[in-house]
């Protein structure tokens, strides 16, 4: 058969690790694809010099590769929202399978591509959308299409989970790690995206499309950074036996579907609260197969490229197979994705970690008990660190059962009233993912 003409768009770290992962195995490749495939043209705003793309023919201009009528796949690798969805919808109108890598857009506008693609009969695949060399999306949409799926947790940004892990590990504060990750290319200049959850969150939407069977809906994903996280709350949670990840999270309940993204403490004998540094992890629950552990590199050149490549090989195998009979592009049929309400952040229970700086007096701990106790929270444990006194101020940790968020919230209004006792609260929530 003729070889399968790919156009990759966008030659920066994942495009050349693509590119050349694409060279380097094209043997391998062809074996499992079943017919070869070329890269017939390469898009791109300035040469990658850990690329030798001597005789592609290459342009600067993304949309030339759309609308070249040699290429049967597109492969958008140049990340954003705007330029990104032009493309892919102008290469969708011209018949041509995508493959991206870009989460963004995915979790934007995913809804509006899959249903231009199924219009024109073609494949969107963005197995490299979500932990990189991970290959979690085949692992819902297929190895466990069986399962009810009832929730899932994941280490979906390497850059927290390296800063987390260096205070952790080291006691350094988070502006001290930011600029290290930064220097090793960890972070970007502006880390808002990693660091305030917003990556995670465009992950956590797709996760949670596959898993349940719902449109895509990153706008009511709930996100919450580790800007504000100190070393002495991270050294808190190890001193209760847990470790603090910045976790996405989605949960299936009778009242709606959680979707939320924030500083999380798992207990330190999960696997999950072991992935240290850039590595990442999704955890799944499912009926039948219990839970699983999905772990490996979340980003990267050649760890990227590997799903990427993984995606045009099934792209290529799927050329000649009825359009109506494909795995759908979030798992579920169309037609048959579900209403399931997403909830507010208010609606949805945890268990807490509260850090409360107060003033060590007898009957204070009766008062704070008191509040909890009034609006049915219980305590699970509780530590007081006098020897801590700053400001006239002790740290007292609880660690709560759960309860809804509402609930919380309004415990915390009450303590932070105690302000002749009482000089702030810090909450976090508390996993035990099993």
């Amino acid at each position: 058969m003729k070889p399968v003409k790919v156009g990759i768009c966008g030659l920066g770290t994942v495009g050349g690790g693509t590119f050349n992962v694409l060279k380097r195995n094209a043997e391998e490749i062809a074996r499992r694809a079943g017919r070869g495939i070329e890269v017939a043209q390469i898009a791109l705003r300035s040469q990658n010099p850990q690329c030798d793309i001597t005789g592609t023919p290459i342009t600067n201009d993304v949309f030339a590769v759309a609308s070249n009528p040699d290429i049967d796949v597109v492969i958008e690798l140049i990340g954003g929202y705007t330029i990104a969805r032009d493309l892919v919808l102008q290469a969708i109108d011209n018949g041509k399978h995508v493959v991206t890598a870009n989460k963004a857009l995915i979790a934007v506008h995913g809804n509006e591509i899959f249903a231009k693609a199924r219009e024109k009969g073609v494949i969107v695949a963005f197995e490299a959308a979500v932990a990189g060399g991970i290959p979690v999306i085949k692992a819902i949409r297929e190895g466990l299409a069986g399962n009810r799926i009832n929730w899932l947790a994941g280490i979906i940004n390497g850059t927290g989970n390296f800063i987390l892990s260096e205070m952790r590990e080291k006691g350094r504060a988070f502006d001290d790690v930011l600029k290290e990750a930064q220097a090793l290319g960890y972070a970007e200049a502006d880390p808002t995206f990693d660091v305030e959850g917003i990556d995670a969150a465009h992950k956590l939407t797709i996760l949670a499309s596959i898993a349940f069977g719902i449109p895509l809906q990153f706008d009511k994903a709930y996100t919450e950074g580790i800007s504000k996280l100190t070393s002495a709350d991270v050294n808190y949670a190890e001193a209760l036996g847990y470790r603090i990840k910045h976790l996405g999270v989605a949960r299936r309940t009778d009242a709606g579907i959680e979707l939320r993204v924030h500083p999380t403490l798992i207990p330190a004998d999960r696997l999950i609260a072991n992935v240290n540094g850039v590595m990442n992890a999704v955890m799944v629950n499912g009926d039948a197969a219990g839970s699983t552990l999905f772990y490996g590199a979340g980003a990267g050149m050649e760890p990227t490229a590997s799903s990427v490549v993984a995606d045009l090989v099934d792209v290529v195998r799927a050329l000649t197979t009825d359009p109506e009979n494909r795995v759908p592009h979030l798992a579920f049929q169309p037609d048959a994705l579900s209403d399931h309400p997403i909830l507010a952040i208010e609606a949805c229970e945890s268990a807490y970690y509260l850090r409360i700086q107060a003033k060590d007096h007898p009957g204070v701990l009766a008062q704070v008990a008191s509040i909890l106790s009034e609006r049915g929270i219980n305590i699970e444990s509780i530590m007081q660190k006098e020897a801590e006194e700053h400001d006239g101020l002790v740290p007292m940790i609880l660690v709560t059962h759960r309860v809804r968020e509402a609930q919380i919230n309004e415990a915390i209004s009450a303590l932070e009233a105690l302000n002749d006792v009482v000089g702030s609260v810090v909450r976090l929530r508390v996993e035990q993912l099993v």
